[in-house]
């Protein structure tokens, strides 16, 4: 992989000559998208096969030499894999510990404890916040949703009101926030400062996921009506011996993400790389020694506070890895496909089209991101696929407009979550909803964070 190539001695370093018109090579890329759509959606194969044959097909259909049809795959996976995959494994790690070590109910208890009823879906949206930082969308859900029917049923409040704000929480941080695998890949492949857009998404994130939550949440209530939904279960044993204290835990949790934003401070006040302070601050708010650090805590202030031994801890950290691998290799596998995309000249194309039809780099970052959404589902795959398409149009870009170029990608991947997404079901079987139900309150919820979210982009990044 030569990344600092211009795009045309990239495309032949990669062995893949030009196509001879934009308009064939991108009929070729929405040909072989469909594919992989149709793959995933009705053959329902897996995504990491679907995107490494799709890739291998966009490259034969661009005329790449037959021995090095999967050059751009090979190279743009081990580059995901090697950034991105380290990232989540440990990310997986703190996740596990956190709720294995019974922190997540610490975090929930203590705030819940301190809510009033009217209170209740601001609660909800804060400990969802607090709580989907280190964990996986999956993952909170599991979490979470016990918790939430817990409360609406002792706080006699409707599920909607207190369970939406939940799943708007772990939705924005999942789409916007870094270390999540999409953002992640998208500050990769853009090639932007993972700190100012962790630092921005943040900046994004409250707002979008207040309208989304807890105020759409009201609204909600009354399209969908009243629900019966099961009684919750518990995901693990009660625990009856030694736990984690509440301020334990928030200092955990929240260690990576001022570890990142101080070294996004520091470049920004410092800029000198020479200094001392900075190199320092530069270092540990990198993201894998920030989460490095983060899950080295754990151990002891989680882990140990809950009374694991080192068997316990082993097992809890190792147990963390087995469901990740398929995320992994999803991700992987995307950013095989974006790298693709990159060398078959696809950004090019697409930069040539948007230039001539005058869209602003963010909007079509984000609406590139809508599509694929829609076709395939997956908001990690939108994020990646999207990220890669529009990579070249993020070449001379400043700082703080290729983090946004991240965030507004992040946010069309969000866009109305429907049948074809893993997420919509998840949440129709715990909610106990119907189909239309699940339509009306989770669907719509996504829309409203993917267009708060990029109302908020747009002129955000007219003034810096």
């Amino acid at each position: 992989m030569t990344p600092h190539l211009p795009p045309a001695d990239r495309i032949l370093a990669a062995g893949l000559p030009h196509t001879h018109s934009d308009g064939r090579l991108l009929l070729a890329t929405l040909l072989v998208i469909g594919l992989i759509v149709l793959a995933i959606s009705k053959l329902k194969l897996h995504p990491f096969l679907a995107l490494t044959v799709g890739s291998g097909l966009l490259a034969a259909l661009a005329g790449a030499p037959f021995d090095q049809l999967m050059t751009s795959f090979s190279s743009g996976f081990g580059a995901t894999v090697t950034s991105v995959g380290l990232l989540i494994g440990l990310g997986a790690m703190l996740g596990r510990l956190l709720a294995d070590s019974g922190g997540a109910n610490i975090i929930a208890d203590t705030v819940l404890a301190r809510s009033s009823t009217r209170l209740l879906p601001w609660a909800m949206a804060l400990i969802a916040a607090v709580l989907g930082l280190p964990l996986f969308f999956e993952i909170g859900v599991v979490l979470l949703i016990p918790i939430v029917l817990l409360v609406a049923r002792r706080g006699d409040v409707p599920v909607i009101r207190v369970g939406l704000p939940a799943l708007a929480g772990l939705s924005v941080l999942h789409g916007l926030i870094p270390p999540h695998p999409g953002p992640l890949v998208a500050v990769d492949a853009l090639k932007a400062d993972l700190g100012v857009t962790l630092a921005l998404g943040l900046l994004i994130a409250v707002p979008t996921l207040i309208i989304a939550g807890p105020l759409f949440a009201r609204v909600a209530e009354r399209w969908v009506g009243p629900l019966t939904p099961p009684r919750p279960t518990s995901t693990a044993p009660e625990r009856t011996g030694p736990a984690p204290s509440f301020a334990a835990v928030l200092a955990t949790i929240l260690l990576p993400v001022a570890l990142m934003l101080g070294k996004a401070l520091a470049d920004v006040a410092v800029d000198d790389p020479r200094a001392e302070a900075q190199r320092v601050l530069d270092f540990v708010g990198s993201p894998l020694i920030a989460l490095l650090a983060a899950v080295l805590l754990a151990m002891v202030t989680l882990g140990r506070a809950a009374g694991f031994d080192r068997s316990r801890l082993a097992e809890s950290v190792g147990a963390s890895l087995g469901p990740i691998a398929g995320i992994v290799f999803i991700v992987g596998a995307g950013g095989g496909f974006k790298q693709t995309l990159v060398d078959v000249g696809v950004g090019d194309a697409v930069s040539h089209g948007a230039g001539r039809l005058h869209i602003p780099v963010l909007l079509l970052g984000w609406l590139i991101a809508v599509l694929i959404r829609l076709a395939t589902g997956s908001a990690t795959v939108a994020t990646i696929t999207a990220a890669g398409i529009v990579s070249p149009l993020a070449a001379g870009m400043s700082t703080t407009h290729s983090a946004l170029l991240v965030l507004a990608v992040g946010a069309g991947s969000l866009f109305l979550s429907h049948v074809n997404d893993a997420g919509f079901w998840l949440v129709k079987e715990y909610f106990g909803m119907s189909v239309g139900q699940t339509l009306k309150s989770w669907s719509v919820m996504e829309t409203v964070i993917s267009v708060v979210a990029i109302a908020l982009i747009l002129p955000l990044s007219l003034v810096i």
